[in-house]
């Protein structure tokens, strides 16, 4: 183990508020046990300080503390953390070689939340096909934690997304900026985790939870992308199904601006690959992602056409983190360009929002009169989630959502409907 005393101020600042905020910890406990049963070298080499832990590895801990001395004290604690990790990791990203590690760790993010994607798909269609409750609960049981390992995945990709694009706007040498807040924590701090449980005995991930320190690899599919020009094929999909279209549907008209703007940036992203720049060409898809809907369709058309088409089921992927509304509105425009597949696709890749969070912002939307908004969400989630998490969204405004979550399950299927219907009374959401 280094030590402290050789680190640079802002890293020892933060290895030592780590290594106390670990003793204060049941390290067979909670987060904590759960990190250091997986991850024993990862963890010790946050705490030496000679690795930054991602901000949702902290974020956990946090809410350890919270379980061990109540909410208030842990949200004092958080507002401390997250200036010391933000300036730890700028410390970090200011040695030799920094940018290179971190475009690796990107990759290696990347690929985890590919792996991810694919096994939800997989413990859903297991889960669908349970053939009694045991074999559900189980399936139910991964789902909770690849939901997280996803979570987690996409959290890590845009922090360090954020850390590369400081370090492409700070000149060689530069001093490092006054702190502030850490990027791209994207799982809410009252988003639900699955509880460690320790009658479990498999857990098929590895030491994933650290970006950057080693990651088991299931299958060899996942171990290497193919190059930008190749067909999209396999992981590089995270198994969703994507259509290499021979003559990809043209989109409607555009602006000269909007085709100029979204030429650019592709022009950009090509220079990139071609430069082996993985991380610059991530942030340039993450920027896209951001840009306005009706830009989809048009990068539909020039990704394929430039033979990145694999970029194209990336930009989809970072279009999954936007905010609902302006979800619904990326999926209507590939909808009216005639891209039906790849708009169901992005609502389908976008309801990884917890329940609650969820429910928050189809009441919201209801309430500002958004009516298409909120019923393409809900039949969204209502396919895409069990029932029991369709249920849990609208526990927040009862009297409202319930209608029209059971207007959503019926447009499913009546065994769908029923199924809702149940997962209500169980919840105490409905007098049925």
């Amino acid at each position: 183990m280094a030590e402290v005393g050789q680190l640079p101020d802002r890293v020892r600042d933060f290895a030592t508020y780590l290594q106390g905020l670990n003793a204060r910890l049941d390290q067979r406990a909670g987060w904590c046990g759960v990190f250091w049963q997986r991850d024993p070298e990862g963890m010790r080499a946050c705490l030496d300080g000679s690795e930054v832990p991602p901000w949702d590895v902290v974020e956990a801990l946090l809410k350890d503390l919270a379980s061990a001395t109540g909410t208030e004290h842990a949200e004092r604690e958080a507002a401390r953390a997250r200036a010391l990790h933000r300036a730890s990791a700028r410390a970090h990203d200011a040695g030799p070689g920094a940018r290179a590690l971190l475009a690796d760790r990107m990759d290696v993010m990347v690929r985890e939340r590919r792996y991810a994607e694919r096994r939800l798909r997989e413990l859903g269609a297991r889960l669908d096909s349970a053939v009694d409750e045991e074999a559900a609960d189980a399936a139910r049981f991964d789902l909770a934690w690849v939901r997280d390992d996803h979570e987690r995945a996409t959290a890590r990709i845009a922090e360090l997304g954020a850390r590369l694009a400081e370090l492409g706007a700070t000149p060689a040498g530069a001093a490092a900026g006054p702190e502030g807040s850490v990027p791209g924590a994207r799982p809410s701090p009252s988003a639900p985790r699955p509880a460690p449980a320790k009658e479990r005995k498999r857990r098929p991930r590895g030491s994933a939870r650290f970006a950057g320190m080693p990651v088991d690899e299931p299958e060899t599919e996942v171990a290497a992308a193919p190059a930008p020009a190749a067909t999209p094929t396999g992981a590089r999909f995270a198994g969703a199904a994507v259509e290499q279209e021979e003559a990809a549907p043209a989109p409607p008209p555009a602006d000269a601006t909007a085709h100029a703007d979204v030429s650019a940036t592709v022009t950009l992203l090509a220079r990139h690959r071609a430069e082996g720049r993985s991380g610059e060409a991530h942030m340039v898809l993450v920027e896209a992602a951001a840009g306005p809907p009706d830009h989809f369709p048009l990068f539909a058309v020039e990704l394929t056409r430039s033979g990145l088409g694999a970029d194209w089921a990336t930009l989809l992927w970072e279009a999954a983190s936007l905010p609902l509304d302006r979800l619904v509105a990326a999926a209507d425009a590939l909808v009216a360009a005639g891209r039906t597949g790849d708009g169901q696709q992005l609502l389908r890749q976008g309801m990884g929002s917890p329940p609650a969070e969820f429910g928050a912002t189809v009441h919201r939307l209801d309430e500002e009169g958004r009516h298409h908004e909120v019923r393409t969400l809900l039949d969204a989630y209502v396919r895409g989630r069990t029932p029991e998490e369709a249920a849990h969204t609208a526990r927040g405004a009862p009297d409202r959502l319930v209608p029209l979550l059971l207007d959503a399950a019926g447009r499913v299927s009546e065994d769908r409907y029923w199924d809702v219907v149940h997962a209500l009374r169980v919840a105490g959401l409905g007098p049925f």
